[in-house]
């Protein structure tokens, strides 16, 4: 949809240029990457920060006793300790220098409001940590720490390039890297399945065009096309072809994901206007048998 919108800003001649809009596409693919290793690597940065904290306690003029023994376990978390040893990440980093997101005040103020927690002081209390607790005080960390934190996200939002934008997507990202972390490759933000959909449903959008539109009018009724939301009118092109060229994708799986992106990027009433003409456009299209859905295989 944000390919689409960029493309429909260009000049005319390059809306429709499949090289230009696959560049677009891959381009910001790459960015949401790229804000995804960010937000994993401030949740480890922010448990390293022990060791850090740790150090700076122990070189005071007079350290207390407590200062002497401050508990660094999480710096030595396996979780944290397998992330930064995954070659991908670590040439992600280098490769795009993302380092330079990290803010080191931000990531001790975080460390700081999580050493007051229990949930902290459980987990370092803990006598051998299982990878399932190693793992949920990282997440912890990610969501209390930091989603939660409105001044970090407030940072996020101004030195962070497209976190405004794309922060409910980084979330789902992010729920998903902590559900399955095995085989985490941070070169490639989607699959090879997945990648194929997006440049699919990207070039069919822009090769149908016109057929697309020539179902679209007529359920318009009294709107003027030019005066329906350019973001709506877009989403409506991608929901029919998707019911037309995708066959494992079931219509209501269609419909419904549609009016959803509708309610989150464009209007409030987006959603409700995006279903009545999806709705209105696939009873056509089942009466004239133009549609062909199969179950997914495997």
């Amino acid at each position: 949809m944000q390919t689409l919108y960029t493309l429909a800003t260009l000049e005319h001649g390059a809306q429709g240029n499949k090289e230009v809009a696959a560049r677009i596409l891959n381009d910001k693919l790459e960015h949401v990457l790229d804000i995804f290793t960010v937000s994993v690597l401030y949740s480890l940065r922010i448990a390293q920060y022990a060791e850090t904290d740790a150090a700076h306690r122990l070189n005071k003029y007079m350290p207390s006793q407590e200062d002497k023994n401050v508990n660094t376990r999480i710096s030595e978390n396996g979780f944290v300790l397998k992330m930064l040893a995954n070659a991908s990440l670590q040439e992600k980093l280098k490769k795009d220098k993302l380092e330079r997101f990290i803010d080191a005040e931000w990531v001790k103020k975080a460390y700081q409001n999580l050493a007051k927690t229990d949930e902290y002081n459980l987990y370092i209390n803990l006598a051998t940590p299982t990878p399932i607790q190693e793992k949920e005080i990282i997440q912890f960390i990610w969501e209390k720490q930091i989603l939660e934190n409105e001044g970090l996200i407030s940072h996020f939002n101004d030195e962070l390039p497209g976190w405004e934008d794309d922060s409910e997507l980084i979330i789902m990202l992010m729920q998903n890297f902590f559900k399955n972390t095995g085989k985490m490759n941070f070169l490639n933000l989607l699959s090879g399945e997945k990648k194929d959909y997006a440049q699919d449903l990207l070039l069919s959008v822009i090769e149908k065009e016109a057929y697309c539109m020539e179902l679209i009018e007529p359920k318009l009724k009294n709107w003027d096309k030019d005066r329906v939301a350019l973001i709506d009118l877009l989403l409506i092109r991608m929901g029919v072809c998707e019911l037309l060229y995708f066959p494992t994708i079931p219509t209501k799986v269609t419909i419904n994901e549609y009016i959803d992106i509708a309610k989150q990027y464009s209007t409030p009433q987006s959603g409700q206007f995006l279903n009545g003409v999806l709705d209105n456009i696939l009873k056509d299209l089942v009466k004239e048998d133009k549609i062909r859905k199969q179950d997914r295989k495997g």
